[in-house]
């Protein structure tokens, strides 16, 4: 079921309880005071016609013929008086006898001084009347015509207007609901139409309401989302690009080779071109491998406790088994404190964010070398990673950390421009910051912070 049906529903079924809760209101209000209120009719005539027969003294036989020549109508009133012990003093009609009065009734009239109940559709009232003197007790009976008439034209009227209420409240709920989900409604046409081909599509998302709030934060996921296009079709790409330089010097390398009879050494010297152009791409896999690895959902990586202390020491002896010439310093400007170098993270990504940076100081630098300096500022490891070499243009710094973006210093070393975005993530992974400091001919200084345990 729509919303708007849903709340069409719930708004007039709320109305009709109300509604119908005020007309039994009303009507069982009137059914009683019009009740007590012919009690007391009963009551008085029934005194009126006592005192005739007591105070005028006119004769029983005379009441009961004024009474005969009125009857007819039910809501004719039956009087009987009687004394204390239940003696029969005058009765409008003792061959009918609606009300057919006991001994019992009339001790607890004398009880209770007054008693009211039902016989089928008649009211009856018994009562203790005193006159000079002596008590008697009066019983009347009759059925209020008039007032259940009017009774159940309350009822008519009550249960038409309760009807046609419910009707106009749905209708009006129907409207205001229409109206009121109107947005919502024209923001699933305009939903309809965005698709991977027009992503630049946005929601209006006019007012201060929770729809206008829905449609900024659905407009901001269209924003991430368009940007998640076209990052990944610019990796996809600039991933075309890597593996085809390599393969496509691979290849022709084999095919000059091949092409005729060489010598030994010359046959050697392709193996080594090609060896050198395959390890190229070994190093992009893996280089894509790790990005994949630290764009995961944070909750699908495993954190400990570990020492960023060790996991450089382990990336330091890592890059100088694969290049001895480079030289890679480490210094620790503060004395050494377990907590203050033990961070919550994932020893193999942190190990591969060192690596790149350490690697990246060393092969734009003459000679090969870079300095590590570990020390800690509140809550937080600082490490720099600074080196001596070319450094980076001003205009090279906005861009560096972006994936397989080479800057002006690309003839100076091999890379593929995935290093210093990986690093960046990989940081970013564990809640902390990286920055550069880098000045043409001067050197590069990286500065991690990361927050320890």
């Amino acid at each position: 079921m729509k919303i708007r049906n849903r709340l069409t529903l719930l708004f007039t079924g709320m109305i009709a309880a109300l509604l119908l809760l005020f007309a039994w209101v009303v009507y069982v209000s009137y059914s009683h005071d019009r009740e007590d209120e012919y009690y007391k009719t009963l009551q008085q005539q029934a005194v009126t016609k006592a005192n005739l027969l007591l105070d005028a003294k006119v004769s029983p036989e005379v009441l009961q013929l004024i009474y005969k020549n009125t009857a007819g109508s039910r809501s004719q009133e039956e009087v009987a008086v009687y004394d204390t012990a239940f003696n029969l003093l005058y009765h409008d009609a003792v061959n009918i006898d609606k009300v057919k009065e006991t001994r019992q009734m009339i001790e607890e009239i004398i009880k209770n001084r007054e008693i009211t109940f039902h016989t089928g559709r008649l009211q009856v009232v018994g009562f203790l009347y005193p006159h000079n003197g002596t008590d008697y007790i009066i019983t009347a009976a009759a059925e209020d015509e008039y007032g259940l008439r009017q009774l159940q034209h309350l009822f008519r009227t009550l249960a038409i207007t309760f009807l046609v209420a419910v009707v106009f409240v749905f209708l009006v709920a129907q409207f205001f609901s229409r109206q009121a989900l109107k947005p919502v409604s024209d923001m699933v046409d305009k939903v309809e139409d965005i698709t991977a081909t027009n992503l630049d599509l946005r929601l209006a998302a006019a007012g201060k309401d929770e729809i206008a709030e829905l449609a900024q934060t659905f407009n901001r996921m269209l924003d991430r989302l368009e940007q998640s296009f076209d990052a990944q079709k610019q990796f996809v790409s600039n991933i075309s690009h890597e593996l085809r330089t390599p393969l496509t010097a691979m290849m022709a390398e084999l095919e000059i080779t091949a092409s005729r009879d060489r010598p030994a050494e010359e046959y050697r010297q392709s193996m080594r071109h090609a060896i050198a152009d395959a390890q190229r791409l070994v190093k992009l896999s893996n280089s894509l491998l790790d990005l994949a690895k630290a764009s995961y959902d944070p909750s699908e990586i495993n954190f400990r406790e570990i020492r960023l202390d060790e996991v450089l020491m382990d990336a330091r002896s890592a890059i100088l088994q694969a290049h001895p010439e480079y030289k890679i310093n480490v210094v620790f400007e503060e004395a050494d404190d377990d907590d203050m170098v033990s961070v919550n993270g994932n020893e193999y990504l942190l190990k591969v964010a060192f690596i790149n940076l350490l690697e990246n100081g060393c092969k734009f630098s003459t000679p090969p070398e870079t300095t590590v300096t570990v020390t800690w500022f509140k809550a937080h490891t600082i490490l720099r990673f600074a080196d001596e070499g070319i450094g980076m243009s001003k205009e090279d710094l906005p861009h560096i950390f972006t994936p397989f973006y080479r800057g002006d210093n690309r003839p100076y070393a091999d890379g593929n421009g995935i290093g210093l975005s990986l690093a960046l993530k990989i940081v970013r992974l564990h809640k902390g910051n990286i920055s550069v400091v880098s000045k043409p001919g001067h050197g590069t200084t990286f500065t991690v912070e990361l927050p320890h345990i």
